[in-house]
């Protein structure tokens, strides 16, 4: 299935497989690659050398191209941009908008840039800066996430930019991929039906907590960091919501120091990533510390598998989600069924 983004990247179906945080390793990343999707890496949650090593396994695994999520506001941005400049990774796509002198270095050493974005605004600013595409996630979509449906926020953004757009948030099949085209965009992006696919690390265990929920089992919570934030309901965030100011900064504190421990990063650079993630809102210190060690919340769920002291990140979809494709199977089910109904359309008068 052709489309402006698959020209773009160089893939052959226009499905991506967002950058989640302790989801998208070199297993998922290269088996959605093979699949002919594109995979993104997340290195947020990685350190420079694990973020080198993943990078040199997924190609060792894949021929095809793949991407790495950056975060702009890393401490050291600069020296993972030079990593996939040299490693000639083919897209480097962005959770907050890049600055111009990323964007402009990166398109001069011929890597893709796709920023994600949650506004019109935001589109037409990165595309100005030179972005290629954007990835526009709506309300529905997990982690961090705006109030807009995909429905109202994809058509904002597609009037107001001419480059390719992705659409996510609440996308997991054929239809979904139709519909997207149907709006305009050159293809879906997706990060809970890629989490669960029998390549996601993810333990099986917390799958199965996934795929046990209605469409009334996520909630978008601002007390994990500050910022709206969609998640499985779990005892934890009703604790998180429900909780003062001083158990909440002790809570912070100790996840701030095993994520410390886990990264080598000093207590410095965490407070500073804490604090470039408030985006201008008035958080308390411990929305700040939270917000610098969100990643060790999310690996209690996603890597150790303990559902009672993690936070899921988590779609709308897995409401509706009940299997464990293979990102094969799953990927040229959607373009097939896509394609079906593309096909039927062309009969409508």
């Amino acid at each position: 299935m052709r489309t402006a983004l698959t020209d773009l990247v160089g893939i052959r179906h226009p499905v991506v497989q967002t950058g989640m945080g302790w989801v998208a390793g070199p297993r998922l990343v290269s088996a959605t690659a093979e699949a002919g999707g594109l995979g993104i890496l997340a290195s947020a949650t990685m350190t420079y050398p694990e973020l080198e090593a993943a990078v040199k396994e997924t190609r060792s695994r894949t021929t095809a191209p793949f991407g790495v999520n950056l975060r702009a506001d890393a401490h050291d941005a600069p020296e993972r941009i030079d990593l996939l400049i040299r490693e000639q990774v083919k897209v480097a796509s962005f959770a907050l908008a890049p600055k111009p002198d990323m964007i402009a270095k990166l398109t001069d050493a011929g890597v893709v840039v796709i920023p994600s974005i949650g506004a019109a605004r935001h589109a037409e600013k990165v595309a100005q800066w030179g972005a290629h595409a954007v990835i526009v996630q709506g309300g529905e979509g997990g982690g961090h996430t705006g109030g807009v449906a995909t429905t109202l926020l994809l058509p904002s953004v597609l009037d107001a930019v001419d480059i390719p757009v992705v659409a996510a948030g609440g996308f997991f099949d054929g239809r979904g991929l139709a519909a997207a085209l149907a709006y305009g965009a050159a293809g879906i992006a997706m990060g809970t039906r890629f989490l669960l696919t029998r390549e996601s690390t993810v333990p099986d265990a917390v799958k199965q907590a996934y795929l046990q929920r209605d469409l009334n089992g996520t909630v978008v919570t601002t007390r994990v960091d500050g910022l709206p934030h969609r998640v499985l309901r779990s005892d934890l965030v009703e604790h998180l919501e429900k909780s003062g100011r001083i158990s909440s900064l002790a809570r912070a504190v100790a996840n701030a120091a095993r994520f410390r421990k886990q990264t080598g990063l000093s207590w410095r650079t965490m407070v500073r990533e804490g604090l470039a993630m408030r985006h201008g809102k008035d958080l308390t210190w411990a929305q700040v510390v939270m917000a610098a060690n969100t990643p060790m919340l999310l690996r209690a769920g996603l890597v150790e598998g303990r559902t009672d002291a993690g936070v899921l990140a988590s779609g709308q979809v897995a409401g509706i989600l009940d299997d464990l494709p293979t990102c094969d199977r799953l990927i040229t089910a959607i373009v097939e069924e896509a394609e079906t109904i593309i096909d039927r359309l062309r009969d409508v008068r």
